[in-house]
C-alpha cells in the first residue's frame, strides 16, 4: 500500500475517532485563552492598597477575613484549594475547593473582591479530568497523540505533490 493511501485512511478514521474529544479540547482551550480577558471565566485581580514584595498582614489575618465571606464557604484551611499571592498588585487570592475566589489586600487584610472562578473547571474539561479519572490518560491523551499523527501525515500529504512537481521540473530542466 502506498504511503499516501495509508495516510489518507489514517486521516479518515483518525479524524472520526477523535472528533468529540478534539472539539472539547479546542473549545475549552479557546475559553482558557480568554480567561484573563473575560470576567465571567476568571475574576480580574483587584489592586491592593500597597504593592510591596512582602505582605504586612499575616496569613491568619487574611484567612480570618476570608472566613467572614459567606458565599465562599471557607471555614477551615482544608476548604482552600490554594492561595495565590500577587505581590505586584498587593493582593492574595484565596481560592476555595468550591471554586469561589476571595481577594484580600496583603497590607490591610481587607476583602477586596469575591467572585466565582470558572477557569479551573474549564481547565479540567480541557485536560479531560473533569469527566472521570481515567478520561485524562485513557481518552484525551490518546486523542492528542492521534491528532499529532494526523498533523504529521497531513504535512506529508500536503508537501508530497509539491515535491513531485519539483522533481518533474528538475528532470525536465536537466534534459
Amino acid at each position: 500500500m502506498k504511503p499516501q493511501v495509508l495516510f489518507r485512511k489514517i486521516h479518515h478514521w483518525g479524524s472520526f475517532i477523535i472528533a468529540i474529544p478534539s472539539l472539547i479540547i479546542i473549545g475549552a482551550g479557546i475559553l482558557l485563552m480568554l480567561k484573563k480577558d473575560v470576567e465571567w471565566l476568571q475574576p480580574s485581580t483587584i489592586q491592593g492598597s500597597v504593592t510591596t514584595t512582602v505582605p504586612t498582614a499575616t496569613m491568619q489575618q487574611m484567612f480570618d477575613a476570608v472566613t467572614k465571606v459567606q458565599e465562599a464557604g471557607i471555614t477551615h484551611w482544608t476548604d482552600l484549594d490554594r492561595v495565590d499571592f500577587k505581590n505586584d498588585k498587593g493582593v492574595a487570592k484565596f481560592i476555595a475547593t468550591n471554586n469561589w475566589e476571595v481577594q484580600v489586600d496583603t497590607t490591610t487584610a481587607k476583602v477586596l473582591g469575591v467572585a466565582y472562578r470558572r477557569s479551573d473547571i474549564i481547565e479540567q474539561i480541557h485536560d479531560g479530568s473533569f469527566f472521570a479519572d481515567w478520561a485524562k490518560l485513557g481518552l484525551f491523551l490518546p486523542s492528542g497523540i492521534v491528532l499529532f499523527v494526523l498533523w504529521l501525515t497531513g504535512m506529508y500529504l500536503f508537501f508530497l505533490p509539491h515535491y513531485k512537481n519539483w522533481q518533474k521540473s528538475r528532470k525536465k530542466n536537466q534534459k
